[in-house]
């Protein structure tokens, strides 16, 4: 996980602003920071290092003439071999990162680089020459990308926190979201509990650019059934396809490890990723809400060391104010605990 933050139109105090909203996302890349700021942008990202955890990962990163200027945060699982159509086409590469393939690889192909991306993935590119930013989020909304337009500037960044020691940003609650959260359990639209502030919805870019926003859809699912294939032929596909997409989530310059529920969904992905720790988390000794025997038992099967933690009542407790303000924004999702207390 990493994390970036930003706005349009800086002004005088663009540095030490700029600092203040990357402290907020600290916790998202605790690595590196790096930031950029001229006299019409200010960009700023921490790093969590998954891929080339050298230096040269750091960002934001150029392109050759630096005149694009991008943050990222994600991963890219065919960034390698866009890499080498890029090297192809005459791009030069100063690191073995999958986020200078985005730089890159905007360069060559703008808005139509998104489809040949698999990832996940959210991302903004500042171009200096036609003062325009371009941002992106992922076919599925895994990585979050929020956006707010107050006061003559565009914010922008990981997390809605980051827009708080803004001099422009205006903290005022959104009381029209409430009633799709009362009904769904989070807030499904791009509008957040904050007012005026949105979130790009999954498979969409924006543009921005004298101050008016664009906004377009580049993915969409398409369902087109297929009954030819037999039983048996989809099992050997959906197979091959789950152990492709765990090979493609397993590139990384760091141990790679598992959150083990010990469900047939959980215990599949660990044994079929061979990762090098399993991790699990329960509530009491109740084993209706307590797997962490079972978990043991099949991490033991599979040759993997299983780390686990049980939450107290008195921790949930003590920690719920915590995990709150890392969500943002309301979400009924007990689940939500459990991954906390697994970082």
């Amino acid at each position: 996980m990493c994390g970036y933050t930003g706005f349009t139109a800086p002004s005088y105090d663009a540095k030490q602003t700029l600092e203040a909203m990357m402290e907020r996302i600290r916790h998202r890349g605790p690595d590196a920071s790096g930031s950029y700021i001229d006299e019409d942008i200010a960009l700023g990202h921490r790093r969590l290092s998954i891929i080339d955890i050298t230096e040269q990962g750091d960002q934001p990163i150029f392109n050759e003439d630096r005149s694009l200027v991008l943050v990222f945060n994600g991963e890219i699982y065919n960034y390698a071999e866009l890499r080498d159509e890029l090297l192809r086409k005459g791009h030069s590469f100063r690191t073995e990162t999958d986020s200078e393939v985005l730089i890159h690889g905007y360069e060559q192909y703008g808005a139509d680089l998104l489809p040949k991306l698999r990832g996940m993935f959210s991302f903004v590119i500042w171009d200096k020459n036609n003062k325009e930013l371009f941002g992106a989020r992922d076919f599925f909304g895994i990585k979050p990308l929020y956006y707010a337009q107050m006061n003559g500037s565009f914010l922008f960044g990981s997390e809605i926190k980051s827009f708080l020691p803004h001099p422009r940003f205006e903290k005022k609650l959104n009381e029209a979201v409430l009633e799709s959260y009362l009904t769904f359990q989070y807030s499904p639209t791009k509008d957040t509990f904050f007012e005026g502030v949105c979130k790009l919805p999954a498979a969409h870019w924006f543009r921005w650019k004298n101050g008016g926003l664009t906004v377009r859809r580049y993915w969409e699912v398409r369902f087109s059934p297929d009954e030819s294939p037999s039983l048996d032929d989809w099992v050997s596909k959906i197979s091959d396809t789950f152990r492709d997409s765990v090979r493609a989530h397993k590139i990384a310059d760091v141990e790679v490890g598992s959150f083990l529920s010990s469900g047939v969904d959980s215990s599949y992905a660990a044994a079929v990723a061979d990762v090098d720790k399993t991790f699990t988390v329960g509530f009491g000794e109740d084993e209706r809400y307590n797997e962490i025997g079972w978990a043991k038992e099949f991490s033991k099967a599979i040759q993997k060391d299983n780390f686990s933690k049980v939450i107290t009542p008195q921790e949930y407790w003590d920690h719920l104010p915590k995990i709150q303000y890392h969500m943002d924004e309301p979400l009924a999702d007990p689940a939500a605990v459990a991954l906390y207390f697994v970082r």
